[in-house]
């Protein structure tokens, strides 16, 4: 027979230890060696810690462990236990359920199986809607087309034939779970599963239904007509509430998530709620000033292009953007200036520009001013 730990040991906790540090011990140590967790689970530890905690914790327990040791609980010895091998845990041979102690600590035992035989709502669902840069920027209504799991006409969502063919699960007598009971060192332990023979949820169909072979719904396809918001954003979502899967024991349908995916535009760019825009510029436009009318996402505006304007300038038109699709305020439009130069000349052109070199005094040319900073 292998030797017992020492029960301090196996909580890691001194001989002196407080109430409240033996339990702090124990709830850690119980957390991380419970069979419910898949991670570091372990029953034999658990088991282990269990009995060292029962002991410790208790006043007259205790006190007679650290007098007597093991042999004070030994079945079959004359110790406190009195010859009941469960009567030193403090359990007197009753029915333990495991899951109901540390189902709060994982969210299993009988809660979750409790929980599988009541409604469950449906699944949500995603789909994808590719949409012009445009139709994004002012807004429109679309139609959408998608499957969808529609309570069936003929017996409404319960898959039978009709109400008489409802039974109650004779298994588990409409609980949606049964409970098998096994002898351990703690006594008759209880477990609960889900009712092999009614899946959990308590009823029994003894006819399913004729149109939707007792599914309870119907797939169809559906077409909904939804409104894409001025100024919706690429990834953001419109949301059809209950739109979604279908659900089970009486619970809603899901939600159906419409992700918007927009095109891209041949010539603006969005960056968040600005515009910007590439546009081609005469260096003589540039060089004396002018005025052009600018393609914005509201319509063409005349724009001043001011004189002595320089390659890769940015103009602003204030307003021009899009509208926050939640605040309504617009965003700024971004003029990009692409200034270009002539790569041929006509006779005229070539005259005037030797004339304008002519003019300009040659010491003060771009050219010399940058050759004089080598000089100094």
């Amino acid at each position: 027979m292998a030797t017992k730990r020492d029960y301090y040991e196996v909580l890691g906790v001194a001989k002196g230890a407080s109430k409240d540090e033996i339990k702090s011990a124990y709830r850690k140590l119980a957390k991380k060696y419970h069979p419910d967790n898949k991670e570091t689970g372990d029953e034999a530890k658990f088991k282990e810690i269990q009995e060292a905690y029962d002991i410790l914790f208790d006043d007259q327990k205790r006190s007679a462990y650290d007098q007597f040791g093991h042999a004070a609980f030994d079945q079959t010895g004359g110790g406190p236990a009195g010859g009941n091998p469960f009567g030193g845990f403090g359990f007197g041979g009753e029915d333990i359920n495991l899951g109901d102690i540390f189902g709060s600590f994982f969210g299993g035992g009988s809660s979750r199986s409790r929980r599988q035989t009541g409604p469950i709502r449906g699944d949500d669902i995603l789909m994808h809607l590719r949409v012009d840069f445009m139709d994004a920027v002012n807004g429109k209504d679309e139609e959408v087309s998608f499957d969808f799991d529609d309570d069936c006409p003929h017996c409404h969502g319960s898959g039978a034939d009709s109400p008489s063919d409802v039974k109650t699960c004779p298994t588990c007598k409409g609980l949606g779970t049964v409970t098998r009971q096994t002898r351990s060192i703690f006594g008759m332990v209880s477990t609960q599963s889900v009712c092999p023979d009614c899946g959990g949820t308590g009823k029994i169909i003894s006819k399913k239904c004729s149109v939707c072979n007792g599914n309870g719904y119907k797939r169809i396809k559906r077409v909904q007509k939804i409104h894409i918001p001025v100024g919706i954003n690429d990834g953001q979502q419109i949301r059809l509430a209950g739109m979604g899967g279908a659900g089970k024991n009486g619970g809603g349908h899901g939600d159906l998530f419409i992700e918007i995916n927009i095109k891209e535009h041949p010539f603006f760019k969005r960056e968040r709620n600005d515009i910007h825009l590439n546009v081609p510029l005469d260096f003589v436009d540039a060089i004396l000033g002018t005025k052009i009318d600018v393609p914005t996402v509201n319509g063409d505006m005349t724009m001043t292009v001011p004189e002595g304007t320089q390659p890769g300038q940015i103009l602003r038109l204030k307003g021009q953007g899009i509208k926050d699709l939640r605040t309504g305020k617009p965003g700024d439009q971004y003029i990009h200036l692409d200034i270009k130069g002539p790569t041929t000349l006509s006779k005229k052109q070539r005259e005037a520009l030797e004339a304008y070199r002519e003019a300009s005094k040659k010491d003060d040319s771009l050219f010399e001013k940058f050759k004089k900073m080598f000089k100094k």
